[in-house]
């Protein structure tokens, strides 16, 4: 793959750290990135083949270190050694289902590694700002829709709570240390490069695109807000550029369409733009223990940043199935 056209912009030639930059969101934030002429260097714990930045060749244009976000020396050193000027942490353990069954690993690499990074970070004089990714998770469970900025956090199971107390620790550093740090709430991301087909978006895609029926394992009726990842990719951009600015310092911004969507109307979206419009989704109903109803205002990012969503939720999903049919040669 040739080298990225790079384009005039704030972000060319910044030394720019990723931690998460082979994941979902970290492979399109580093091709951005990329595109737009920053060099980057990424934290890379395990090189997973059928990851986005990897299957695109674009990681062969990142500098890569290969270690463990719970080393701090590393963290140091490399910042350091760098002269990094922004830092994006990414990192973490995203899935919910895994922060259950294995809550000390979750804590220890979505709590201790936020706080070791910015320690880091605290100490490193080159670097201008950090945009910290939290979650819309990190609010728990509130009765006031849609969430905006200033709802208490309130996490109650693992996933939650790791997001929660990592989003506290970034505030608490932006505030203690006066370190420009901005921090993410980003509803729930699609988009291609998504390989968790656990997740309602890329399951139900695949299945519908080999003429199968998906399966909702709730009953439905759960509502979430939905956003394609280029609009969040725009979004963390846009935020990193003005990290110093007072109205942004030390802030969450909430990342998020403004309005909630069924599961089971995300699936018959899905379901109507493909070529098997007849299949009929099977509701198993035996999710527990979730939040009814979650979606966020995207009022302070719209009015600070200027930032809104440009996509809406069909046609992000018409963009996201054209790649999984690519993907899955289909």
């Amino acid at each position: 793959m040739s080298q990225p056209e790079f384009e005039d912009s704030f972000w060319r030639g910044r030394r720019v750290f990723i931690t998460g930059c082979t994941g979902f969101l970290g492979s399109w934030l580093t091709a951005a990135l990329l595109k737009q002429g920053a060099a980057v260097t990424g934290l890379i714990r395990t090189l997973e083949p059928d990851s986005q930045l990897v299957r695109t060749g674009l990681i062969d244009h990142i500098d890569q270190i290969a270690g463990d976000l719970l080393n701090y020396d590393l963290l140091r050193r490399s910042l350091a050694e760098r002269k990094i000027d922004t830092v994006f942490h990414l990192a973490g353990q995203t899935i919910v289902s895994v922060a259950n069954r294995e809550p000390i690993e979750t804590f220890e690499t979505n709590i201790r590694g936020t706080w070791l990074l910015l320690e880091a970070i605290r100490h490193t004089p080159s670097v201008r700002g950090v945009v910290v990714a939290s979650s819309e998770k990190a609010y728990g469970e509130q009765l006031d829709l849609p969430y905006h900025e200033d709802y208490p956090l309130q996490g109650r199971h693992p996933y939650e709570v790791s997001k929660s107390c990592a989003d506290l620790i970034a505030q608490s550093f932006a505030h203690t240390y006066e370190l420009a740090i901005a921090v993410t709430r980003c509803s729930n991301l699609f988009g291609g490069g998504d390989l968790n087909w656990n997740r309602l978006i890329p399951g139900t895609i695949k299945s519908v695109l080999n003429q199968e029926p998906p399966v909702l394992r709730s009953n439905g009726s759960f509502r979430r807000d939905y956003l394609y990842v280029a609009d969040a990719v725009r979004g963390y951009l846009m935020l990193a550029e003005r990290l110093t600015e007072p109205e942004v310092r030390g802030r969450p911004f909430n990342l998020g369409s403004g309005c909630g969507t069924s599961a089971l109307e995300a699936v018959q979206t899905i379901i109507a733009q493909s070529d098997y419009p007849e299949l009929e989704p099977i509701i198993l109903d035996e999710v527990r223990h979730e939040i009814l109803d979650e979606y966020l205002s995207p009022e302070r990012a719209t009015q600070t940043l200027g930032w809104a969503p440009q996509y809406t939720l069909a046609e992000g999903l018409k963009e996201t199935m054209a790649w999984y049919q690519s993907y899955l040669n289909l």
